[in-house]
């Protein structure tokens, strides 16, 4: 039988490569993003918007009868100090980040719960396990949905709805040029902003490609007869993650310093 997908986000870097992906292991995917498109199986649908969003996962809901899988995928980043950042555009990337993703949530589980069965699959970053400097908000978002996929899992497991969160690390996407960059207070920090989102962006554009953070997004949400609540992508970025969990707090910061901080 064919899986219902939903998937926020659908449309370029690692989404699209994901739909793609899907797509070959005979699934039907429904796309939700901002984005206008020729295509039934796309709604445009911005994920800060509660109604719409229901909207949206009702009209697939009626059309399929049913809804087996949500990748939230939907996501942007601003950069800069954290004195320097406004208000309004930590609350903008914390409502798509954070609460969009609470929103699609919301809206699939009414029907997974009646369904008895269900997986939600939610792309945090590696950034919410190290919160980088002059990427806070970001980290802070990543790190949030960490908890939320982490709460989550034990709310809905009686239910036969698995939920777990995908952590990449540097990808090759056009995510690094849509970054809302802002050198506000460069000068005050002695250079430090320009010099770490210029360092952070290189490493993104030499990691790894879309299509390989794809195939454990497809593994996690396809192909796992049960998931773990987390799933770190790469063998170097898992070792990371595993010597946050050993290292002592002050030692991970210095080191985190050392990369983007100095």
């Amino acid at each position: 039988m064919e899986k219902v997908v939903i998937l926020t986000g659908g449309t370029s870097g690692i989404g699209a490569a994901t739909a793609a992906l899907l797509r070959e292991k005979g699934c039907r995917v429904y796309e939700f993003s901002r984005r206008d498109a020729a295509d039934p199986m796309h709604f445009s649908v911005d994920v800060t918007d509660e109604a719409a969003v229901k909207a949206a996962v009702d009209a697939v809901f009626e059309k399929e009868g049913r809804i087996d899988l949500l990748i939230n995928n939907a996501g942007f980043g601003i950069s800069g100090a954290m004195e320097f950042t406004e208000s309004a555009d930590a609350h903008r990337l914390m409502e798509v980040n954070l609460f969009g993703m609470n929103n699609t949530i919301r809206a699939v589980l009414p029907h997974m719960r009646k369904a008895g069965s269900g997986r939600i699959v939610n792309i945090s970053s590696v950034a919410g396990v190290f919160a980088i400097p002059f990427q806070a908000w970001y980290s802070i978002s990543k790190a949030a949905v960490r908890s939320m996929t982490m709460a989550l899992y034990n709310e809905v497991a009686p239910y036969g709805i698995q939920v777990a969160s995908v952590l990449p690390g540097d990808i090759r996407t056009g995510f690094t040029a849509a970054r809302q960059k802002s050198v506000a207070g460069d000068s005050e920090y002695g250079g430090r902003i320009s010099a770490s989102v210029q360092k952070m962006e290189k490493d993104e554009q030499n990691g790894m490609a879309p299509a390989d953070a794809a195939k454990t997004i497809v593994r996690v949400a396809l192909q796992k007869r049960r998931v773990k609540p987390e799933y770190t992508i790469g063998f170097s970025y898992k070792l990371l993650v595993l010597l946050d969990s050993l290292l002592p707090c002050r030692m991970v910061r210095w080191l985190l310093f050392l990369l983007y901080g100095k």
